[in-house]
């Protein structure tokens, strides 16, 4: 029987990546969406049966619940949580609205809490399971203008460390990937010569790929990393070291 990988925000972007890898590696996968209809029915039709998609507002944790518990019923047990759904911004601190606060502070973190709450209810039963958060480069170095993803991609990784110390008990790993700069969505809108300057800012020279994120992710929800644990793995080429 295929394990069950759920994988929130999993219609584009990295999540897409995250979703094909773990196809890929024997797994069913269930991933969230929650404007980006059009393109997780294109990756489901393109998946087939072992991929399933589940519209969710991540900052609802009524619904997160409620989806989860149909994960288990209808389709199958979580073995592995991929926290990645997320929003990002820039602005200067002093623009900041407590509205873009809280948005970003509800989506990029306590998303994350509200799945993993949920998931953990049947994963300690288990005494098993995987848990993987997509951080940020900027929630280890911090990134001008952009204090408020920071903070909440900082929060991310730890939550990652304390939560990985409370369940390793039970079986349970957490861990956390921070991408640098990675071309998605994200990062369409620099221009030639910012996306030129950040490759050479990063050691090995290029700009990393979706692909390159998904890989490490792979990695954590791979028996190779059954005893790794509250560890954050940065996939940034080397830029912060």
């Amino acid at each position: 029987m295929k394990k069950v990988a759920l994988v929130t925000g999993g219609a584009k972007g990295i999540g897409s990546a995250i979703v094909k890898r773990l196809i890929k590696d024997g797994y069913k996968v269930a991933f969230t969406y929650n404007n980006s209809e059009d393109k997780a029915v294109s990756l489901c039709a393109e998946l087939g049966e072992n991929c399933k998609a589940y519209k969710l507002d991540i900052t609802d944790s009524n619904a997160v619940k409620t989806v989860i518990e149909d994960i288990e019923k209808n389709f199958g047990e979580i073995a592995v949580l991929v926290n990645n759904a997320g929003i990002a911004e820039q602005a200067l601190f002093t623009d900041i609205t407590d509205e873009m606060w809280h948005r970003m502070i509800e989506t990029n973190l306590s998303g994350a809490f509200y799945c993993s709450r949920a998931v953990l209810k049947y994963m300690i039963n288990r005494k098993s399971g995987k848990i993987i958060n997509i951080s940020s480069i900027w929630g280890e170095t911090g990134g001008s203008c952009e204090v408020h993803y920071s903070a909440s991609k900082a929060g991310l990784i730890g939550m990652t460390k304390a939560l990985a110390k409370e369940v390793g008990l039970s079986g349970i790993t957490v861990n956390s990937v921070s991408p640098g700069v990675i071309l998605t969505d994200m990062t369409s809108h620099f221009d030639e010569d910012t996306m030129n300057s950040l490759k050479e800012e990063t050691p090995l020279n290029r700009i990393g790929t979706l692909e390159d994120v998904a890989g490490a992710v792979s990695f954590l929800a791979s028996k190779d990393a059954d005893f790794i644990t509250g560890q954050n793995i940065s996939v940034n080429g080397g830029m912060n070291i």
